[in-house]
Parts: structure tokens; sequence; C-alpha cells
């Protein structure tokens, strides 16, 4: 496969409530558009109490009729090599990364599977656009649990940034294009 019949990667990062959802549906609908109607969204959150189930369902009114919705906290890079739109949207890298760690996967483990879901974005063809929430940058967690997960989610968020074909840093709604 030629680099130009590979999948081409979009990265979005930033932190919490910074517009990086919409500013990836705005960008996965913006592919279907050019390139052929439809976008699968790949959703990683799982629910365990009521305010979780609030944000699932927001989240899911507030996409688009005819998007193809599925729900994968764990299995992510075979649900992804499963998708036929020609725009995929990945939310969220984050989630998916502690749902991995609370099912008890290692960090090698956890970058295997980081690594395995960049080549499936490679080898599907059309976009993908992951989305993940950007964690570095506050203060170092005072417990060992949140600083492995901190630094665990930063090294996946590095491998996504360096596979990607753009990356972009949301902030307060603003988008700012890395690459």
């Amino acid at each position: 496969m030629t680099r130009s019949e590979a999948g081409r990667i979009v990265f979005v990062t930033g932190g919490a409530r910074s517009g990086k959802s919409t500013f990836a549906e705005r960008r996965a609908a913006q592919e279907a558009a050019q390139n052929g109607p439809g976008v699968t969204y790949l959703a990683t959150a799982q629910s365990f109490d009521d305010e979780m189930n609030d944000r699932i369902a927001r989240h899911r009114a507030d996409r688009p009729a005819g998007w193809v919705t599925h729900e994968e906290p764990l299995a992510v890079p075979a649900a992804l090599r499963a998708v036929t739109t020609p725009a995929a949207l990945l939310d969220c890298l984050s989630l998916w990364v502690s749902n991995l760690m609370l099912a008890g996967h290692t960090d090698d483990a956890v970058l295997d599977a980081a690594d395995d879901l960049l080549r499936a974005a490679r080898e599907r063809g059309g976009v993908t656009v992951l989305v993940t929430n950007e964690v570095g940058f506050g203060i170092v967690p005072d417990n060992a649990l949140a600083r492995r997960y901190r630094d665990l989610l930063g090294w996946v968020n590095q491998r996504a940034a360096a596979a990607s074909d753009e990356a972009h840093l949301i902030v307060s709604g603003l988008p700012l294009r890395l690459k």
C-alpha cells in the first residue's frame, strides 16, 4: 500500500470541555461530504453512574442522523478494522486507555494496542479522526494510578500524533493546527 492509498489520521487533542469532540465531528463530516457519505463513530465511554449516562446520551443526541455508532470500550482496533464508511471518528483515546488499564492491561500491552490501532487506521483507507485529552498540562497527580494513567496516555498520544497526517490542539473552542 502506498502512502496515497493508506488511510489518513487526524489527531485532535485538548483539555476537558475544550471543544475537541465538536471539532472532530465537523472534521469527520467534512471528510464524508468530500469522499462519500458515511461516518462511523466509535465510542469508548462506559457508563458506571447517572452522570456518565447523561454525558453519553448528550453525545448520542449531538451526532448527525445517519451516522453509524459502535460502542466499544476495549477491542477498538478490531472495531476500526470493521468500519466501511469513508470517515471514522474515535472518541476517545483517553477513555480507551483508562478502560484498558482498568481491565488489567500492562503498560506494554496498552502501547501495543495503540500501535495496532494506528496500523488499523492506515490499513482501512479513508480518514480516521482520533480524539484524546491532553492531561499533561496539569499538576503531577498525587497517587500512583493517576500518574501511571497520565504517563501512559501521554505515550499513546505521542505515538498517535507522530503517526498522524494532521494534528490539532483545541483550546477554548479554538483550533490550533500543529501539523
